[in-house]
C-alpha cells in the first residue's frame, strides 16, 4: 500500500474487486503504471460469483492470477443436473467453488509490486480529455490519463463523474446462500443443480449445492420479492421453508436443513447512462448488472477487463489525450457488444419462460415441457433406478 501524498500513473483503477484487481494485474503485465484505489484493504463481505467455471479462473490466468485464484478456490468435477423431476445429465466438467470475498483478498494479495494500491474513500473526481484527478478523503491524490471505473453494483462513484444508472428490470429475482448442516461427502454427486420436481415452477429457478472446503454450499435462485412473506420465512425458519419448495430431494438425499444463517440478494438489473466522456471507462456490473441466474455476470466483467486491456488501453496510451472518441471504441467492440446482448437475453429469457403469461411464452413453456419429456424420459441414470 501507497502512503504518497499524490501518486501519477498511466492509468487509475477505482474499484478493486474481482474486475478491478484483475485489470490492474493485466495491464501492470503490459508494463503500464497503474494506481488500484479501494475503500478498505479488504474486501467486505459479499454474497455473490461463489461458483465460477474454469473459463472464468482461465482468465485469471491471462492475468498472471490463476495461482493466486485457486489457492483459495475448492476445485471439483463435474455437475449432476436434475430437471424435469428427473436426473438428465452428468457433466464432468471442472469448476470452482469459494467466497467471494476471500477471492479478491488473494487476488488483490497476488497482484505484481508495479501496481500501487490506495486505501481511502474517494471525496472528488475530476476528469477530462487529459488527465483525471481523484482526491481521498484524507487529501491524497491519484492522476492518471485514465481512469477506469469498476465500482460494481455501486452508484456512488459514477454519480461522481457524472454517470447516471437505469434499472431496467427491478427486483429482477432474489438469490440466497447458505450452508447445509451435512458436509459434501455425505452426497453422491461433486456438485448438484436442482431444476425443480414440476414441469413449470413459476418461482424457482434452481438451487445448486456444491463444496466450499468440505461444506456444502447452496446458492437458491428464485423469482421473488424481498418484501414477501416467503422471503422472510426463508430467513427467519429457512429449513421448513426449503424443504415445501423442493419435497422431491428429501426423498432422494433427505432434508434440507440450514447450518448457519442464510443471506438473501435481492437482484435488479441495471445499466449506465452517458458513460461516453472524455477520460473515464466502465466495466463490469459498473457498466451494467446482469442476473445471476444465468451464470454470466463475472464471466462478463472478465471479459470487459481482457478487452479493455489488451485490445484498447495499450492503443489509446500510445497517442495523446483520452478523448470521447477513444473510449467509444470500447464500448462499440463487437465482442463486448455480442457478449453483453447474450448476457441481458440470458437474464430476461430466463424468468420470462417461468414467470411471463403472454400467448408467446405459455406457448413455449408447452413446447419446452414436450421437448423436455421426449427428450428426457429415459436416460441411462434414470434407467438405474427404474
Amino acid at each position: 500500500m501507497t502512503e504518497e501524498s499524490e501518486v501519477a500513473a498511466d492509468v487509475a483503477i477505482l474499484g478493486a474487486g474481482a474486475a478491478g484487481a484483475t485489470a490492474a494485474s493485466a495491464l501492470a503485465g503490459r508494463g503500464v503504471s497503474v494506481v488500484l484505489i479501494a475503500n478498505n484493504p479488504r474486501h467486505p463481505p459479499e454474497f455473490r460469483a461463489e461458483k465460477i467455471g474454469e473459463q472464468q479462473v482461465s482468465m485469471f490466468d491471462g492475468a498472471g492470477l490463476g495461482p493466486a485464484a485457486r489457492a483459495v478456490l475448492t476445485t471439483f468435477d463435474g455437475v449432476w443436473l436434475r430437471r424435469f423431476g428427473r436426473e438428465v445429465e452428468r457433466g464432468t466438467e471442472r469448476e470452482y467453488g469459494g467466497d467471494y470475498a476471500m477471492l479478491v483478498d488473494a487476488l488483490r494479495a497476488g497482484l505484481p509490486p508495479a501496481v500501487r494500491q490506495m486505501i481511502g474513500r474517494v471525496e472528488t473526481i475530476e476528469t477530462g480529455p487529459e488527465e483525471q484527478r481523484l482526491t481521498l478523503s484524507d487529501g491524497r491524490m491519484a492522476r492518471a490519463r485514465l481512469l477506469v471505473m469498476a465500482t460494481g453494483l455501486s452508484e456512488a462513484a459514477l454519480k461522481k463523474v457524472g454517470i447516471g444508472r437505469d434499472t431496467y428490470s427491478r427486483h429482477h429475482s432474489l438469490a440466497a446462500g447458505f450452508d447445509l448442516n451435512r458436509p459434501i461427502s455425505d452426497f453422491p454427486w461433486p456438485s448438484l443443480v436442482w431444476a425443480g420436481d414440476r414441469w413449470t415452477d413459476p418461482r424457482l429457478s434452481y438451487l445448486t449445492l456444491f463444496p466450499i472446503g468440505t461444506a456444502t454450499r447452496a446458492n437458491l435462485f428464485v423469482y421473488r420479492s424481498p418484501f414477501e412473506d416467503w422471503t422472510k420465512a426463508l430467513r427467519d425458519d429457512p429449513d421448513p421453508t426449503l424443504n415445501a419448495m423442493i419435497p422431491g430431494f428429501e426423498r432422494e438425499f433427505g432434508e434440507l436443513a440450514v447450518d448457519g444463517p442464510v443471506t438473501i440478494r435481492p437482484i435488479d438489473l441495471a445499466r449506465s447512462t452517458g458513460v461516453e466522456r472524455d477520460g473515464v471507462v466502465v466495466v463490469g456490473d459498473a457498466f451494467m448488472s446482469v442476473c445471476p441466474i444465468t451464470g454470466t455476470g463475472i464471466d462478463k466483467a472478465l471479459n470487459d477487463v481482457t478487452l479493455l486491456c489488451r485490445d484498447h488501453i495499450p492503443k489509446w496510451l500510445a497517442t495523446p489525450g483520452m478523448p470521447t472518441s477513444k473510449i467509444a471504441e470500447f464500448y462499440a467492440d463487437p465482442a463486448k457488444r455480442s457478449r453483453d446482448a447474450h448476457a441481458v437475453k440470458l437474464s430476461v429469457e430466463s424468468k420470462a419462460i417461468k414467470y411471463d403469461q403472454s400467448v408467446r411464452w405459455r406457448l413455449r413453456r408447452l413446447r419446452s415441457a414436450w421437448l423436455g419429456r421426449f427428450r428426457y424420459v429415459r436416460t441411462p441414470w434414470a434407467a438405474e433406478r427404474m
